[in-house]
C-alpha cells in the first residue's frame, strides 16, 4: 500500500489521473471500474482535461460501473450511472458498447449480475479499479460485514449510507438495496485507487489504513492487494499515523 497525501483536492486529483493514464498508456484494451461519490468527481474532471489536452487516444478504454441502486438506471436523475454519464462518460464521448453497468431497474438482476461478470472477463480482467471510500468504511457498496469472497450481488445497503445517499437526488429516495461489484472483484484488478478527500472522512479513513483489516470495514480488506494506491487530501489524512507521504 502506498498512501499519498496532498495539500488539496484539486492537487490529489490530478496526481490519480497522473498515475491512472500512466498505468494504461500501455495496455491495448483497459478496463477502468468506475465509481460515483465526491471524491472521484476531481479525479474525472482531470482525466477528461487531459485527454483533451494532451490529445489522448482513448478509443480502446473500456468502464465498468461499481455499483447502482436498486431500481434505478441512466434514466433517473440522481442514479450512479446518471452521475457518472454527467462527471466523464458524456464529456469523454464513450460509446454505450464500451460500457457495462448494472441496470438496478431490470427485471431479471441476476442476469445483470452475469452480464457484468461476463463483460470484465470479456475484456480480460479489469486493469484499474477506482474506489471511493464510504462513512462506515464501505467500498462500492459493499457494507459492514460483506464477505471478502464475493463477486456481483444485491446488497442491502446501510442505515447511515441510505442517509448519506440522499444527497444525490433532489427528492427523497428508498435506498434500501443495490448491486455492487464484490470484494473480489474489485482485488482481483490489477491496479486499485482509492480517493478520499473532505474532513469528515478523517477518522474513517485512519481505522481503514491503520486499524485491524476486517471484513467489519470492507475498505481495510484493499490493503492486502499488492498494487494498491491511497490518496488523500490533508483533511482527510489528518488522523493518520503511520502514512508514508
Amino acid at each position: 500500500m502506498e498512501i499519498i497525501i496532498d495539500q488539496d483536492y484539486e492537487s490529489m486529483s490530478a496526481k490519480a489521473a497522473e498515475q491512472v493514464l500512466k498505468l494504461i498508456k500501455n495496455v491495448d484494451k483497459p478496463l477502468l471500474c468506475i465509481a460515483t461519490g465526491d471524491s472521484p468527481k476531481g479525479f474525472y474532471k482531470c482525466i477528461i482535461e487531459k485527454v483533451r489536452k494532451e490529445n489522448i487516444d482513448i478509443s480502446n478504454w473500456h468502464f465498468v460501473g461499481l455499483d447502482e441502486w436498486m431500481g434505478m438506471n441512466i434514466t433517473d436523475e440522481g442514479s450512479c450511472r446518471y452521475h457518472l454519464e454527467n462527471d466523464l462518460l458524456r464529456p469523454l464521448n464513450v460509446p454505450e458498447n464500451r460500457v457495462c453497468f448494472f441496470d438496478g431497474s431490470a427485471r431479471d438482476i441476476q442476469n445483470e449480475i452475469e452480464k457484468t461478470e461476463n463483460f470484465i472477463k470479456e475484456q480480460g480482467g479489469i486493469e484499474v479499479a477506482i474506489v471511493g471510500l464510504g462513512m462506515n468504511g464501505h467500498v462500492g457498496m459493499n457494507e459492514p460485514g460483506t464477505d471478502p469472497a464475493s463477486h456481483s450481488h444485491i446488497s442491502t445497503i446501510a442505515e447511515e449510507t441510505q442517509k448519506v445517499g440522499q444527497k444525490y437526488f433532489t427528492k427523497a429516495q428508498m435506498l434500501s438495496k443495490g448491486i455492487t461489484l464484490g470484494i473480489a472483484d474489485i482485488m482481483d484488478a490489477r491496479n486499485v485507487i482509492l480517493l478520499i478527500n473532505g474532513a469528515k472522512k478523517g477518522r474513517i479513513a485512519q481505522q481503514v489504513l491503520e486499524e485491524e483489516i476486517s471484513p467489519g470495514l470492507p475498505a481495510s480488506l484493499l490493503r492486502r492487494h499488492k498494487h494498491y494506491t491511497v490518496y488523500l487530501e490533508k483533511e482527510a489524512a489528518q488522523f493518520l499515523q503511520k502514512s508514508n507521504a
